[in-house]
């Protein structure tokens, strides 16, 4: 017998373990030789992080397909792993270093290294525990780590390649630079913080005119944000239709402070309708000033160090062409080394006191900041390693243009489109020390050398250097005398994106560039599910590599679901205190009840609202099941392995046997289209309303009478019925079935296999007659319990139920089915009539109508004057949302969760409106 109630705490990890011992979710387990592959790759979540809301739903979803797909008889294997995630990793490290007073440069690369990896081994990959709690049935013998030995290699393989075909290359271009951390970092690194700051318009003196700020034909006006930055300005664009420039156009300005000749150049980039509609171009210090100058052959001159401080005394890009006088050079000698934001206000002084201030205004502005140091980040000009995209993305472009993948959500192509058809070279250099070393080395006078060791970087060395008479060619060959590592060649020190690596992930961790068996069954893979802000910076870089190494698509559908928020819609974030843990949950309610919650509420395209009441609700869902099968227990269910469903003869049995049809193919088509809310919506509404509610209240007369036949047919099919919820809930809950299906073994053999292997359900069992009756039982007694709720009739009270305009089929059913109506609708005699009888309450079912005289029962007047009030009372209420909704200044300016907040409690008063207008129909009707 099953204990009284389900203990979440005690059943899960029990049930883990019975997995875990079984080897239940290796790659192929439960499946036939032969039998068609299904993949998931999990999206490899960093090796410092942990279990949040996001990653919940995302293993969620992943997981019920994988089971489904497991059950029905796929060679599945779910792929797990973890990524190095060089920046947040190194910075974990070295704070625990700084803690020990130990910095990184103290120790050499090796010893650094080592101290990762040691990091590693203790305190990385908590998530993965994490996910096992979560239920994750990934295949954990196969764990990958992107900077495992076999990763390595594909990396070494896939970026000499690149590079030999020219599709990765050197170059000193703009990128996101963190100050702090002294790296380039990726887009997704970047979080934009609005700050309260200040534009400042500065003049900027017009060459062969004599300065005069009274004057303003005598100078231009730029505005900007950064006015340190004007250091490095090499050009002012306007407008080319802006009239009030046109004459300036090729003519130049001289920069204060500095004396570098400034040209004036026309660009469409310039607004005429922002500021002055002149610009000041800052090429190496802004990702659109380096735009306007690549087309203008603006010089690039960075005027910042990698810490962000100036550098002026000792930049011959900043000297070259300028003049320097006894007063510049003072200036200058002020400026160099100063932090960028001191070094601000010292150029705003001297522009002021030169008279070249023109205005300061407030603004408020998005300033990017590097996510995890915090500071703000620099566009910044610097030799670093890329790849060539834009080649790479036109084959990525096609296959989804030409339906080899599809995105999930459909509206999700058109993001990912304009991404690719405007997609810049992908800077891959990060200076840092943990990740993959770039297999890059140089020779004594700079040339590169790119190999999978230094053993063939040398080989290419020695025959480059040897081959001609070169200033080289002596020295090299010394060097080759007793050589050592490192003596002849210099390996770069940079290491690349962690971006680089996960682009790898769906053929790297099948054995590439090996042709391995795993490679051959498992590539492609099925479906990638991902959150929408990666697809740029995982999903595209995914599809460009997989296209180009394995002549595939990685995966042919991306499954992209939403955010979590929570109840109220505010996207979670610790500063607002709003953050909620899945743990936390799991804790509380058990994993299942997390899990159908977030399966229930991952409509397409629509964001989670996560309310751990919710979670609390579903809780009980589980609950109402375990319940049923207690009934069925201490009723004399139990396995009858002889039942077949087209033996059964009792029409509850035949219709209940219906519905478990329907919903079977219902869940299923939801989990095969990417619907896992219908799936689950499919799931809740057999199992609690249709079962639970309604199958086991008119079974109980069954149980209860005399009739042997039917309690023993009553019995196998209940059990039958059991035995097929616990699979087709298996995916959304996994636990609490796994747990259901060992312990209702009976008195019967234990069964064959796990749940997680049993064969998903096909039932295809279907009688329309038996359906259709039940179903009208169900509708009627429902509509009567509404009625008696909407007019506050009280629980005890009986009224007698006519049916009016009831053709033969209908009275038969009554007939048949009379002593349950009259128990579950609390009705006294059912009768027929030709008409309503006076003060009767009236529902349509069918082509009839179920008349209830409450006349007697409730006061009718008094009923119509509270929902008269009722109604009165939701009108002002819904008079003033709709006036503050129609308002554009609170719809613009109020948080975006509050509008929606507003919009939804409008919805919900509208709902009750109706509802309110046709109790009271139904009360005038009565009276």
């Amino acid at each position: 017998m099953l204990d009284k109630t389900y203990d979440s705490k005690a059943v899960e990890p029990r049930i883990a373990k019975s997995w875990e011992d079984g080897d239940a979710f290796a790659a192929g387990a439960g499946s036939k030789p032969g039998a068609e592959a299904f993949t998931i790759v999990i999206p490899p979540p960093n090796v410092t992080g942990s279990l949040h809301m996001g990653h919940a739903l995302n293993n969620t979803l992943q997981d019920i397909m994988v089971r489904f797909e497991r059950m029905r008889g796929k060679n599945v294997l779910w792929q797990p792993g973890m990524d190095h995630a060089g920046i947040a990793t190194q910075m974990v490290v070295e704070r625990q270093l700084a803690a020990q007073n130990i910095h990184r440069r103290d120790l050499t690369r090796a010893e650094f290294i080592d101290k990762v990896w040691e990091w590693k081994g203790e305190s990385g990959g908590i998530i993965f525990n994490q996910l096992k709690r979560l239920g994750a049935s990934c295949d954990w013998s196969r764990e990958r780590f992107t900077m495992d030995e076999g990763l390595s290699e594909a990396v070494l393989e896939v970026f000499v390649t690149l590079y030999r075909e020219g599709l990765i290359y050197k170059d000193k271009r703009l990128v996101n630079w963190d100050p702090k951390f002294l790296t380039a970092i990726s887009d997704l690194e970047v979080e934009q913080v609005e700050t309260s700051g200040s534009l400042w318009h500065f003049r900027y003196p017009i060459e062969g005119k004599t300065y005069d700020p009274e004057d303003a034909s005598t100078y231009i006006v730029v505005a900007t944000t950064r006015p340190e930055t004007m250091l490095g300005d090499t050009g002012v664009a306007v407008h080319p239709e802006d009239e009030r420039y046109t004459h300036l156009v090729g003519k130049h300005v001289v920069l204060p402070i500095v004396g570098r000749r400034v040209v004036i150049v026309a660009d469409e980039y310039s607004d005429p309708e922002k500021g002055t509609g002149a610009v000041k171009m800052t090429p190496a210090h802004d990702f659109n000033d380096f735009d306007v100058g690549k087309r203008h052959d603006l010089r690039m001159i960075n005027i910042l160090n990698p810490d962000a401080t100036i550098n002026i005394l000792e930049n011959d890009d900043f000297l070259e062409g300028v003049e320097v006088t006894e007063m510049r050079q003072g200036i200058w000698t002020q400026l160099h080394g100063m932090d960028r934001f001191e070094a601000r206000k010292l150029v705003v002084q001297i522009m002021d006191e030169g008279g070249f201030l023109d205005k300061i205004e407030p603004h408020k502005h998005m300033v990017p900041h590097g996510d995890r140091g915090g500071v703000p980040i620099e566009p910044y000009l610097t030799d670093q390693w890329y790849v060539d995209a834009k080649t790479l993305a036109k084959p990525a472009i096609a296959s989804v243009r030409e339906g080899r993948t599809n995105f999930v959500p459909k509206n999700w192509e058109k993001t990912y489109f304009e991404w690719m058809e405007n997609i810049q070279p992908w800077c891959i250099s990060r200076q840092l020390w943990w990740g993959h070393q770039i297999p890059a080395w140089y020779g004594p006078d700079g040339h590169v050398f790119v190999a999978k060791s230094e053993q063939e970087a040398l080989d290419q060395a020695v025959e480059y250097y040897l081959a001609v008479d070169t200033p080289w060619r002596d020295w090299v060959k010394d060097q080759l005398e007793n050589y050592e590592p490192g003596k002849i060649l210099t390996r770069d020190e940079d290491v690349l994106d962690t971006w680089f690596s996960s682009a790898l992930w769906p053929f790297s961790t099948l054995g590439w560039p090996n042709q391995t068996k795993e490679l051959e069954t498992y590539y492609q893979t099925d479906v990638l599910v991902t959150g929408f802000d990666i697809i740029f910076f995982w999903v595209a870089r995914m599809m460009m590599m997989g296209l180009h190494f394995m002549k595939e698509e990685p995966f042919h559908t991306v499954y992209v679901h939403a955010l979590v928020r929570d109840k109220s819609g505010a996207k979670m974030s610790k500063s607002k205190g709003n953050v909620i843990d899945p743990l936390d949950l799991i804790d509380e309610y058990g994993a299942d009840a997390l899990r159908f919650t977030l399966a229930i509420m991952a409509a397409q395209g629509r964001d989670v609202k996560l309310d751990p009441a919710r979670v609390a609700g579903y809780r009980n869902f589980g609950t109402k099941l375990w319940n049923a099968t207690r009934f069925g227990e201490m009723n004399g269910v139990k396995r009858d392995p002889d039942f077949q469903p087209e033996d059964a003869k009792l029409m509850l049995n035949r219709w209940i046997l219906t519905e478990l049809t329907r919903t079977a193919k219902a869940i299923s088509d939801g989990i095969s289209n990417y619907r896992f809310n219908e799936a689950s919506a499919a799931a809740y509404r057999f199992v609690w309303n249709l079962f639970c509610d309604w199958y086991v209240e008119l079974l109980k007369p069954v149980f209860n009478g005399e009739d042997e036949a039917a309690k023993a047919e009553s019995r196998a099919c209940m059990a039958y019925v059991l035995d097929e919820i616990y699979k087709l809930l298996h995916p959304m809950m996994p636990f609490m079935t796994e747990e259901l299906w060992q312990q209702t073994v009976g008195d019967g053999p234990a069964r064959e296999t796990l749940l997680c292997h049993a064969a998903w359900p096909t039932p295809d069992f279907e009688d329309a007659e038996a359906a259709a009756e039940l179903n009208w039982l169900v509708e009627l007694v429902s509509g009567i319990r509404s009625v008696r709720s909407e007019m506050n009739v009280p629980p005890s009270a009986t009224a007698p139920l006519v049916m009016v305009g009831a053709n033969s089929e209908t009275r038969e059913r009554v007939a048949r089915h009379q002593p349950a109506i009259q128990r579950l609708a609390r009705v006294a005699e059912v009768g027929f009539d030709s008409g309503a009888p006076k003060g009767s309450a009236q529902l349509v079912i069918g082509e009839a109508t179920a008349c209830l005289p409450l006349g007697a029962l409730i006061d009718l007047k008094a009923e119509e004057a509270r929902l008269s009030k009722e109604l009165a009372k939701n009108a002002d209420e819904r008079g003033r949302i709709e006036k503050k909704l129609s308002n554009p200044n609170f719809v613009a300016k109020a948080a975006e969760e509050i509008v929606e907040a507003e919009r939804e409690k409008l919805a919900e008063l509208t709902e009750a409106k109706s509802r309110l207008e046709t109790a009271l129909t139904r009360v005038r009707d009565a009276g």
